[in-house]
């Protein structure tokens, strides 16, 4: 890879050699994403992927780390991350891998210092990756089995036009209940299980024609009618999702699901601007 070795990071060098290098790669994994978040990505729960661990074990093994770099591009398009934040995310690996003394990962992340070939290899792979999802107009989410956020956008149309058809509100006839899962505190493999366990809880709870979306790596959201009680089948998921991630020790202690009803505002593209705020929230 043609990006600096990490350097004086802690672990690195003999003491690598003999040890695991599990703590040189949750530094470098830290220090990146402080470097990340600073330099502008959005949504900070949703910015570790299982490929991102895969980029700092080709790092710290000082291996060449396209393969991993296409990989992480084709996982940050897949969750709907552009290329700018893609390429700028790149960027501040590059950075605190460039100036390993920078302190807690507080860096400048610089674009047009990444080496040619490793922007070529990471946008390709985005686009690789967009371009499919734009050809196929997939709005299923692969991990999840669940319809994406742009289904639950186009939903969102039918419910505004149908209540505006009627001279009604769409806050008097539909409610729009979320469920997040904060996974700061892990990742890989026990994050992937836990969203598969909130899309197998909700669908359990709410099946009787609700539209339910995965709206990012971290929330589903349901669109019901008001009538179907929603309030009170949100309480039988909260005892659901207990009983499913009571299974798993590490998701039990750390992976608190937050569940919300939140009232439809007046019209749709403000309902999509609330959408967007949860995903951010």
């Amino acid at each position: 890879m043609d990006m600096p070795a990490p350097g004086s990071l802690p672990g690195s060098g003999e003491d690598r050699k003999v040890d695991t290098g599990d703590r040189v790669l949750r530094t470098l994994r830290a220090r990146w994403r402080t470097a990340s978040l600073a330099a502008g990505w959005r949504f900070p729960s949703d910015w570790g992927l299982p490929e991102v661990d895969a980029v700092c074990a080709a790092v710290v093994r000082e291996d060449r780390a396209e393969q991993a770099l296409a990989g992480l591009g084709r996982a940050r398009a897949a969750a709907g991350a552009g290329l700018t934040e893609t390429l700028t995310d790149l960027a501040a690996l590059h950075a605190v891998l460039d100036q390993p003394d920078g302190a807690d990962g507080f860096v400048a992340a610089d674009v047009d210092s990444i080496p040619a070939r490793l922007i070529r290899v990471t946008a390709v792979a985005w686009a690789d990756v967009a371009m499919d999802k734009l050809a196929g107009a997939e709005v299923t989410d692969p991990l999840t089995g669940l319809p994406n956020h742009a289904y639950l956008r186009t939903r969102l149309a039918e419910v505004y036009a149908e209540a505006a058809a009627a001279d009604r509100s769409v806050a008097d006839d539909h409610t729009l209940l979320v469920v997040s899962m904060d996974f700061s505190q892990v990742s890989g493999w026990p994050r992937l299980t836990g969203m598969i366990m909130v899309a197998d809880a909700v669908r359990e709870v709410f099946r009787s024609g609700e539209s339910v979306a995965s709206i990012g790596p971290s929330a589903v959201a349901v669109l019901a009618r008001r009538s179907g009680k929603v309030a009170g089948r949100g309480v039988l998921l909260r005892r659901a999702l207990t009983d499913r991630l009571a299974v798993d020790a590490q998701l039990h202690e750390v992976a608190h699901p937050r569940i919300r009803v939140l009232r439809l505002p007046g019209d749709h593209a403000a309902a999509c601007a609330l959408v967007d705020d949860v995903r951010r929230s």
